[in-house]
């Protein structure tokens, strides 16, 4: 049975926290995050996201998320992307996308072939184990 550990094991370095891009925040992740801080979806809004259109954005302050100090300040109110980062089914697709992300990210095992790492992971998806790194 494939285990997450075979192929990332978050450091909590904060590096895929950082930067100019954002995430954008589909419906459950604006009430998972509204609940999470405790807040009014109004007051989350206003300090928190940015909102263009019908697109909803969280902020970046400094060149890194708005929610980052030296580690997530909404980790249980997190977006689905950051909890699956860096796991994303991109990197079965394309081995480019891989490498770019084992080189900046230490949780990906660095040890491990391209082709075992789409292994396991695909095993998971099969699964449908919930990933959440």
């Amino acid at each position: 049975m494939a285990d997450i550990k075979d192929i990332f094991e978050c450091t909590q370095c904060g590096y895929c926290c950082q930067g100019e891009t954002t995430v954008s925040l589909d419906d459950n992740d604006q009430k998972r995050m509204t609940q999470a801080l405790g807040l009014s979806e109004a007051e989350v809004r206003d300090k928190y996201w940015r909102v263009t259109g019908n697109v909803v954005q969280m902020k970046i302050v400094d060149s890194h998320c708005i929610f980052y100090d030296e580690g997530c300040t909404v980790h249980n109110g997190r977006p689905w992307r950051c909890a699956q980062w860096p796991l994303h089914p991109s990197m079965l697709a394309v081995r480019s996308n891989f490498e770019t992300i084992r080189e900046s990210c230490p949780g990906i095992n660095q040890e491990i072939s391209y082709d075992d790492f789409c292994r396991i992971l695909q095993e998971l998806m099969d699964e449908q184990t919930i990933i959440h790194c």
